[in-house]
């Protein structure tokens, strides 16, 4: 028997319902027009197919078929790519056929906790971001890839540092000292997210959980973000979770082989601006006749007279120009993946380089997966999900730290040497050289990781699965540093440290899945199950110092060595269940409990409970909907939850600790270390949720609407106890925080047509963050600039408020918030904080042909950012050995003039830069809104028959350009800062930041 397939035009899909029939003489012909049901356009290379029959045809370019059909057959199939399929009687022709739009959003199916489940029945605030919205962006982590794409989720990098850290929000912050964190899991495997780098560099080079994955091994994201969908993984689940599926290979098909390359070229898109040599003295002679110097003795006068010569004799020294620099990026990826009706499998190896704009920060990944199915018989199917990484960090010193690259560069002033006369390196009071750090730094970290799970599914009966997976997160970083005494940490005769941290997490789950329907009505999905966890925590360091030369640089050949070593553990045990049941696709019903042990707590206070229940209703299913014929999807949701959270605390958090260590007279001693506290239990966080799913114009408009309130109570606090203890805290539960917020997404179709497609996603986020109950204010960062305290939300700026500047004295002028007449700690207040006021993006798609094209684009809009580089910079002369900014020219300078940048000079009780105030005014907090163009793509896929003579199968080439533009009022080079030198409860502080570099890629894609 001969099977065969109508070549159509290449995108249009072949469906051959069934084949083996016989071929008989045809009895009729039929014919007729494929229509758009929208805008009645003729639809080209639309698949009609006889049912039960191998014969077909597809449609002209004017939208028309002619079709010749066997005796006793005269139902068609007809499908489209973008189109509803439609099965039709040919009882009459001509036939006039009307193709509806395929929202897939709405029919696609959603991977779950634990489950998947139809998009149609879901009752939970889940986004979803599909692998073909992934496939053909080039991105050194899957962070990047989700940026701007989720309503409600809030993705910044703190910095521009290649695979540091990355700060992910989802609905708002939850708690004051435990994390903030999503739970990452992929395949399966809870990934640990904790920061590895031990070595004291700034929060900048923290590393990122999400920069070990590859982000070409991503089939698909799924944000749960509702109690709804997230309390089956109760207290893991309080801050969202955000599910990854990697690529698998399917049943049937041939083995594909996949080459994907690009390279990157990337520079800052903006650069500081300092004051040159000339204007630096001026300044400087400005400042001391203000602070009454005789004008005879300024500082910048002839050097015949004494003085360091003339302002106009100045040199100007460009240091920056030797820190920043166009960074390359190199990325080539090889996979396969097929499979037969027995085994599948994805191989995928790649490696990954990535130079920062500044010198000399680099990072590289070498990555392999291996995804393996297999059923053995008919009931049982294991698998495996393995990844294997190794990475390489160099990392350098930036961030709040007196000996940064970026800060050595920045504040020196411009008119003092790079170089001493005898050509050794010149340093300046407490800063070191640029130059020396980057020629010298040796700091490498380097990571091994191991993200596995392998799982065998049974079917015990028809309807009944039990599932049973193993897994592992490996996580190693080893780090090795050495300090030559050219740079000033290695004075004076060298310094070295090395760290060697290793994270593991364990996890056992089984689960027990039960699926069926009664009739065509009713469905239920059940699942019951239980998980064991245990992660370990261990860290050695080694630290020396005085090495007989720079050549030597391992620490054993240093004078003085010194070393240390730490370790704890924490396990968790859970058990839980959900059901789903369903009743004609219209009436849905969740129900989830969770019950978590953890060995963190009191023995009476481990166990938490965590339940949901979710209810979903399609309205556009009901008569008095349907017949109004304007929806073709209407559906209500509604979910309230609970879920907990006991990450950021420390293993042992309820337990009365002692150390050792307190050795008296060279004998060994302890000493307390921690209060005890046996009552210590769960943060809890309540949340409900309403929600509405839509599309009309023939599924051409879809949209999705969610309000969310959440309220997390006993939170995990270091709260003050009386000094008589011989401690001034201990955790408890005390405090709330409450996230309230709307989110929006709005996907509309322009096109969706087999030549042509065209689609625009939008979305808009609010959330409003408050502290309900907090024991006492804190205050947090460098100089308190943050505080906590009830009815304000976290990440609240505590500053002096400036007024403005005296015209006449040129004097700052502050807000007297208590009256009396005097400036003092009491009259700082909360003058903005680092929240936006709401956020999101834009994702644009179109394809013609075999191009593409793709814009993304993301926002944010009121968020306040701490521009401590202002700070510094823009000091009145009070900064010993530190330059200006050139905002620093616009000052007050003769009576009459109006600036908020008051005069120069040191005096104390002018208050400008000094005494009280101690330079802590909002005048450097600024707007942080932005909108930026966060990736642009233009793709081509060369057609089959130009590249079926190399014998290959696809080639697509393709540029992009990443961060083309930000529009924003900030002065700074990047409104994307989130922390300050790790400390918590911090945001949007920028410390000589290196910024989000604008980058330019070229890559291809060979399928073989």
């Amino acid at each position: 028997m001969r099977f065969f397939t109508f070549l159509t035009v290449p995108v249009a899909v072949v469906s051959l319902v069934s084949a083996g029939y016989a071929q008989t003489a045809p009895a009729q012909t039929v014919s007729g027009t494929i229509t758009d049901a929208t805008d009645r356009s003729p639809l080209p290379g639309v698949t009609v197919v006889v049912k039960g029959t191998t014969a077909g045809a597809s449609t002209d370019p004017n939208g028309q078929f002619s079709l010749a059909l066997p005796a006793g057959s005269n139902t068609l199939v007809i499908s489209a790519v973008g189109y509803q399929s439609q099965t039709i009687e040919a009882t009459s022709s001509p036939l006039r056929i009307a193709l509806t739009a395929d929202v897939k959003q709405l029919n696609e199916v959603v991977v779950t906790g634990y489950s998947e489940q139809n998009r149609k029945t879901l009752t939970s605030a889940i986004s979803s971001v599909k692998g073909d919205a992934l496939k053909d962006i080039p991105a050194a982590s899957p962070d990047q890839l989700l940026q701007g794409k989720a309503p409600g989720v809030q993705v910044s990098a703190n910095s521009g540092v290649p695979g540091g850290g990355v700060f992910i929000r989802i609905r708002g912050s939850n708690s004051v000292n435990a994390s903030n964190d999503p739970l990452y899991v992929v395949d399966g495997v809870f990934i640990n997210n904790t920061n590895l780098i031990a070595t004291g560099l700034g929060n900048q080079v923290s590393s990122n959980p999400l920069a070990d994955l590859n982000p070409q091994d991503i089939e698909n994201i799924e944000i749960l973000k509702d109690a709804n969908a997230t309390a089956i993984y109760g207290s893991r689940g309080a801050n969202g979770v955000v599910l990854i599926t990697t690529k698998r290979g399917k049943a049937g098909d041939k083995t594909r082989i996949t080459f994907n390359t690009y390279h990157g070229w990337s520079k800052a898109a903006k650069q500081y601006k300092l004051v040159n040599g000339p204007e630096l003295a001026t300044l400087e002679n400005e400042r001391f006749l203000n602070d009454g110097g005789n004008p005879a003795q300024v500082p910048y006068r002839s050097v015949a007279s004494g003085g360091r010569g003339l302002p106009e004799e100045q040199q100007t020294y460009d240091r920056l120009s030797d820190v920043f620099r166009t960074a390359q990026t190199q990325s080539y990826e090889l996979s396969a993946a097929g499979g037969s009706d027995k085994t599948q499998f994805y191989i995928g190896a790649g490696y990954f380089s990535q130079e920062s704009i500044a010198k000399p920060t680099a990072f590289d990944r070498f990555s392999l997966r291996v995804n393996l199915d297999n059923t053995v018989t008919d009931k049982l199917r294991i698998g495996t999900s393995t990844a294997l990484t190794r990475t390489h960090r160099n990392v350098s010193s930036n961030d709040n730290n007196p000996v940064g690259v970026i800060n050595s560069a920045l504040f020196p002033r411009t008119n003092l040497p790079i170089y001493n006369a005898d050509g050794s390196y010149a340093k300046y009071g407490s800063f070191d050289n640029h130059q020396a750090l980057i020629d010298n730094l040796n700091n490498d970290a380097v990571g091994s990781r191991i993200i596995s799970n392998v799982y065998g599914e049974y079917h015990l009966l028809k309807n009944l699965t039990l599932r049973s997976s193993w897994s592992i997160d490996f996580n190693d970083m080893y780090e090795n540093n050495f300090n030559n005494t050219l740079i000033l940490a290695g004075q004076p005769r060298g310094t070295a440290s090395s760290f060697l941290s290793r994270d593991i997490t364990l996890l056992n789950e089984q689960t027990l899945n039960y699926n069926v329907n009664f009739g065509e009505d009713h469905s239920l999905q059940a699942l019951v199950g239980n998980t064991l966890q245990k992660n370990t925590f261990q860290r050695t360091s080694l630290a020396g110092q005085q090495f007989p030369g720079n050549d030597l640089t391992t620490i054993a050949s240093a004078a003085t060595q010194t070393g240390s070593s730490s370790r704890s553990q924490a396990g968790l045990v859970s058990f839980f269940g959900k059901a789903t049941y369903s009743f004609k696709q219209r009436y849905t019903a969740d129900l989830s409990v969770r019950a978590d042990a953890s060995s963190r707590f009191g023995s009476d206070k481990r166990w938490g409970y965590f339940p949901a229940v979710g209810l979903g209703w399609r309205l556009g299913e009901e008569s008095f909907i349907r017949d109004l014929n304007v929806f073709q999807e209407l559906k209500l949701r509604a979910s309230v939850g609970k879920t907990g959270n006991q990450a950021g605390i420390s293993d042992f958090a309820a337990l009365g600790l002692v150390q050792g260590g307190a050795n008296y007279l060279d004998l060994p001693g302890t000493a307390p270390l921690q209060l005890a506290n046996p009552n210590l239990s769960w943060e809890s966080t309540r949340q409900w949720n309403v929600g509405l799913d839509a599309a009309v114009l023939q599924n051409r408009l879809a949209l999705e609407l969610n309000y969310y309130d959440k309220y997390t109570s006993g939170l995990l606090l270091n709260v003050p106890v009386p000094r008589k203890t011989g401690f001034s805290s201990v955790v408890e539960n005390y405090g709330a925080v409450s996230n309230k917020g709307i989110e929006a997404q709005l996907t509309a179709t322009w096109l969706s047509k087999p030549v042509v497609q065209w689609s625009t996603t939008f979305n808009v986020a609010r959330n409003v963050n408050k502290i309900e109950k907090l024991a006492a204010p804190i205050t947090s960062g460098s100089r308190d600039i943050f505080r906590l305290e009830e009815g304000a939300p976290l990440y609240s700026f505590w500053l002096y408020h400036q007024t403005g500047v005296n015209p006449e004295s040129g004097d700052a002028q502050y807000e007297d918030v208590n009256g009396d007449g005097q400036i003092s700690v009491a009259d700082r207040k909360l003058v903005g904080n680092a929240w936006p006021k709401y956020f999101g993006g834009v994702t644009n798609s179109l394809t013609y042909k075999g191009f593409d094209f793709g814009v993304t684009l993301n926002f944010e809009q009121g968020a306040k950012i701490m521009n401590m580089n202002r700070f510094f910079l823009v000091h009145g002369g009070t900064q010993s050995n530190i330059g200006y900014l050139r905002e620093q020219l616009d000052r007050w300078q003769k009576p009459g003039d109006i600036t908020d940048i008051p005069r120069l000079t040191t005096v104390a009780s002018s208050n400008n830069y000094g005494g009280v105030v101690q330079n802590l005014s909002d005048r450097y907090l600024e707007d942080g809104s932005f909108l930026r163009l966060r990736t642009l793509t233009l793709g081509y896929t060369v057609p089959k028959d130009a590249i079926a003579k190399a014998h290959l199968n696809s080639l697509r080439v393709y540029v992009q350009a990443a961060n083309l533009f930000t529009i924003t009022p900030y002065s700074g080079l990047d409104p994307e800062v989130n922390s300050q030198s790790g400390v918590s409860n911090t945001k949007n502080i920028d410390w000589a930041t290196v910024p989000q570099p604008r980058t330019f890629q070229v890559g291809v894609t060979v399928g073989l």
